[in-house]
């Protein structure tokens, strides 16, 4: 199974087609007034630079919002993208997906088989069962789910951020993602 994203433009009329589901990795309160989603790719460079943006937008708007992160690899032009999806997927199952998470952008210039491998590792993963789910991909189609919801909003490129369910353009910068959060909350 191949996921399908592509990198392509984006419409500014965008609205979330999927709405958050419980099993989306997320951080912040349940009850936030306000829910950002990002669609993401881990070797994107665009995604690492806003990685950082994001968790001071956590920060500054503590307890207001709520993040959610879904996959949506560019497979075309990241050939590591997918199997970086799979192994925090894997790592989710483990409690360690933001751990894993924040470790493959950090190391988002090496994301070949054997540094998938010592990630695993050094997130404390089990080892034996990580080896046999990333040769399975028992997570692709976990991935994949995410993919073709993004599909489904709209998504060509990455990130690709919706703020309450409305897509919000960055590629001017991340500062217009915290004024439509901000904007969001002033408005609830």
């Amino acid at each position: 199974m191949v996921c399908t994203a592509r990198a392509e433009g984006e419409k500014s009329d965008m609205k979330l087609a999927v709405p958050v589901r419980p099993n989306d990795h997320q951080i912040g309160p349940p009850e936030a007034r306000v829910v950002v989603v990002e669609y993401g790719d881990f070797e994107c460079p665009n995604c690492k630079q806003a990685a950082p943006a994001v968790e001071i937008l956590m920060k500054r708007f503590e307890g207001q919002v709520r993040f959610v992160y879904r996959h949506f690899p560019l497979e075309l032009v990241h050939p590591y993208a997918l199997p970086a999806a799979e192994a925090a997927e894997c790592a989710s199952v483990e409690g360690r997906f933001w751990e894993m998470h924040r470790l493959l952008f950090d190391n988002q210039s090496a994301l070949e088989p054997t540094d998938l491998l010592e990630y695993g590792r050094r997130v404390g993963l089990n080892t034996a069962r990580y080896t046999a789910q990333m040769a399975d991909h028992a997570y692709r189609p976990r991935v994949c789910v995410d993919v073709e919801s993004g599909l489904a909003s709209g998504v060509r490129s990455t990130p690709g951020f919706f703020v309450d369910g409305r897509f919000q353009d960055v590629s001017a910068g991340l500062r217009s993602l915290f004024d439509a959060t901000a904007a969001a909350i002033g408005r609830k």
